[in-house]
């Protein structure tokens, strides 16, 4: 066996030399989301995306303009969403093809939430009517008195048999007072599932 030469190293004591600082470097995200969204450029997209825009483009399908939100509803709580989607339309048909990030988005949740919403500014409208009223007690007294003002919180002594924790999960899932999910709690043997259920159905 030839034994191979082995490369001489040598060290070299030169200076290196030092890097200049430039005065003014600009920031690339700032420029490039205020330049797409400003003057309303493309958004840069993935080769397969660009594929499929050139095939859809050859199928003589046209850009739509001026659609500002998609939705396609799943089941009867969840939709999926597309904000600013990019759609184009056949020629000949009544066939559309949508290009956008999808979203799903809860019904059941945002339905509760409008809800709550809705109550919250109902009652301040209330209080703001007996304000306004120079109200007080005489006031107060005329005012129908609500479900949830009777039953707002459950008493301990109600609670007994069903943790806290189930309790707090119902009333999160099912937007309802406390003393509603300990009812549901107890009516459904602590069974989450088929409490929920009866207070969202």
């Amino acid at each position: 066996m030839v034994p191979y030469p082995q490369p001489e190293i040598e060290e070299v004591d030169e200076d290196v030399p030092e890097l200049e600082e430039a005065d003014e470097v600009p920031e690339l995200e700032e420029a490039g989301a205020g330049g797409a969204d400003a003057a309303g450029e493309k958004a840069i997209h993935n080769r397969a995306e660009k594929k499929s825009r050139k095939a859809i483009q050859k199928l003589g399908m046209r850009p739509i303009p001026g659609i500002v939100r998609m939705s396609v509803k799943k089941s009867n709580q969840v939709l999926f969403v597309i904000n600013t989607p990019d759609v184009f339309k056949s020629p000949t048909a009544d066939t559309y093809v949508v290009f956008g990030e999808a979203k799903t988005e809860d019904n059941g949740q945002m339905a509760a939430a409008a809800q709550q919403a809705a109550m919250a500014q109902q009652a301040a409208a209330q209080q703001a009517a007996m304000a306004q009223a120079g109200g007080g007690a005489a006031a107060s007294s005329l005012e129908p008195v609500s479900e949830e003002a009777v039953g707002g919180d459950a008493a301990p002594a109600e609670e007994e048999g069903v943790e806290s924790k189930d309790i707090e999960l119902v009333m999160s899932q099912a937007g309802c007072t406390r003393a509603k999910a300990v009812k549901a709690l107890k009516e459904n043997d602590n069974d989450l599932v088929n409490a929920i259920m009866s207070l969202t159905t």
